[in-house]
């Protein structure tokens, strides 16, 4: 179900981006305005990156195998990584083709239909980064939500561009240099979001801990578990993909069976998944009495 529905979302992006982006180039092409283009190269930014998500999302979709017994969910982190990579050659671009609109000033044309042709755009790219973000949230996906909040990003900036255009259309001619202004401030403002992907990605890929709440829930749960006379520590936590893994040392009573000890590590790894769906967890067993021993201590969690 997760990969049918997160397949089916990347391919709508694509096709999304592929509209967007004529209909993008087409407005640019209409009024000559730098700032319609800076959205219109955003798009075609859309579109690499869907591509790039489709194809981890395929490789991720893999289940485990000899060689990669965790499975192939860091998959998605490559092409979260690589989205944020595009978006900072795009942003360079953008404000490169601005810096030359400001040394060489032109006439701008054809604002009305434009405008319209990039509200259009606008409107299919909202569509399509609700129905992402609400299946990559539901599933987890990275992937899925950084495609999602990029087309959202290329919302908000073309109807920022499409409301400075609306003044400019009818402003005196000195107005038209905020054209150039916008497409700068459009550039600046997709680093942002590039940095923030390439960051996620970094995580993910350096095997970063859960975040705060959900070890303290961890921690919680297990607590409530134990009888007296146990403990836990050396507890670790990373996420890969939309999985999670939770490894720590249980520490029982030297005179507790085998089967004892299992039924308690069962009971801990069914409260775990409960509480964290998607979750694998390893339990290593020890006695109390010989952790005491080693660290010349009580144990404590």
């Amino acid at each position: 179900m997760r990969n049918h529905a997160t397949l089916r979302m990347a391919y709508l992006s694509i096709a999304t981006s592929i509209a967007t982006m004529a209909l993008k180039f087409g407005a640019w092409y209409l009024t000559d305005s730098v700032s319609l283009l800076s959205d219109a190269v955003e798009s075609l930014v859309n579109l690499t990156a869907g591509l790039i998500a489709l194809a981890a999302l395929t490789i991720a979709s893999r289940p485990a195998d000899v060689d990669h017994a965790y499975g192939h969910d860091k998959a998605e982190y490559f092409s979260s990584g690589a989205e944020g990579a595009l978006i900072l050659v795009a942003a360079v671009s953008i404000i490169y083709a601005a810096v030359g609109r400001f040394l060489h000033p032109a006439a701008l044309e054809n604002l009305g239909p434009g405008l319209i042709i990039s509200l259009l755009a606008a409107a299919l790219n909202f569509a399509t980064a609700r129905a992402m973000l609400k299946v990559g949230t539901q599933y987890d996906s990275i992937t899925l939500e950084a495609d999602a909040k990029h087309l959202m990003t290329d919302v908000w900036t073309s109807a920022g561009v499409v409301a400075g255009l609306g003044v400019v259309m009818f402003a005196p001619p000195s107005w038209q240099i905020l054209d150039p202004l916008m497409a700068v401030a459009v550039g600046l403002h997709i680093i942002v979001t590039g940095i923030h992907l390439l960051r996620r990605s970094w995580s993910g890929l350096m095997d970063a801990a859960l975040p705060v709440d959900e070890v303290e829930q961890i921690e919680a749960e297990i607590g409530k578990l134990l009888p007296a006379g146990t403990s836990f520590h050396d507890l670790r936590t990373r996420k890969s993909g939309p999985r999670r893994f939770i490894d720590f040392h249980l520490l029982v009573p030297g005179a507790s069976t085998v089967d004892e000890a299992h039924s308690l590590c069962d009971r801990i790894e069914e409260a775990l998944e409960r509480t964290l769906p998607n979750t694998a967890v390893t339990i290593h067993v020890e006695p109390v009495e010989t952790h005491k021993l080693e660290n010349g201590s009580s144990a404590t969690d």
